[in-house]
């Protein structure tokens, strides 16, 4: 893979015009877009309320975007309403799906079974939750947790884990582990802000750590048009990257 090919650019924004400029402009500068709640719900209001155009841009994007689509639908439920979901989204012929790992083996192994041609990817502990909140909320820290989901997830059929960066040199202490892909949210660039992301490292140091797939939203996406706009942020991102990957294959 190419460093850009590691680049799933977060669309994290809730119009379509927006979201199909930036897919125009990054298209030839990254992996895959991911399209979150935020992009789902307001585009299913906008579809029921808004004009006729806006059917027409809808299908603009999913043409656009087809088999390079992430469905960040988060999906966790029981495992016959995960199964129709997942067969719901087979039009769309998204590249990626995902669920939470704490909907369980079943559900889990519902939506593998319905999967198509897409890669089924489980969220674990999200990166906005530090050790404490983990703690209240799953009964352990981070790095034990986000280990058992991953053998659950193993277990289950898919095919990639969605963790911290912060957790990859962990998972890496487990061979059984290996042959799930790494995708990682809360990659920011020294230059950028963190947000509302807790357990970050940069798009080197996550390459470094083991992550297949970096997840970046506004780093590139709102990267300021003085300077070249997303497609000169995602250019800085890939420098990065590159430099992740020669550390990486030095250190193999």
């Amino acid at each position: 893979m190419q460093a850009k090919d590691k680049i799933i650019v977060a669309l994290d924004v809730s119009d379509l015009s927006t979201a199909i400029r930036l897919v125009n402009q990054l298209k030839d500068e990254v992996s895959v877009f991911k399209i979150g709640l935020e992009f789902i719900y307001s585009l299913l209001v906008q579809l029921v309320f808004g004009s006729s155009e806006t059917l027409t841009l809808a299908k603009e994007f999913f043409e656009l975007t087809r088999s390079r689509l992430f469905w960040d639908g988060k999906l966790s439920d029981i495992p016959n309403t995960v199964r129709k979901a997942v067969e719901a989204l087979f039009d769309f012929e998204p590249a990626m799906i995902n669920v939470h790992a704490n909907c369980g083996r079943k559900s889990i192994e519902a939506a593998v079974a319905s999967l198509g041609n897409s890669l089924l990817l489980g969220v674990t502990v999200l990166t906005s939750i530090d050790q404490e909140e983990c703690q209240s909320i799953f009964g352990d820290k981070p790095g034990p947790k986000v280990v058992q989901f991953g053998f659950m997830l193993k277990n289950a059929g898919a095919q990639g884990i969605i963790c911290s960066p912060q957790e990859l040199s962990l998972l890496a202490n487990y061979s059984a582990l290996s042959g799930l892909l790494k995708i990682t949210p809360g990659v920011r660039p020294l230059w950028a802000a963190k947000g509302d992301q807790k357990r970050v490292m940069t798009p080197r140091e996550a390459i470094e750590a083991g992550a297949d797939y970096l997840v970046i939203g506004r780093p590139i996406t709102e990267y300021p048009e003085k300077d070249g706009g997303p497609v000169a942020g995602a250019r800085r991102i890939v420098e990065e990257i590159e430099t992740g990957m020669e550390e990486r294959e030095v250190k193999s």
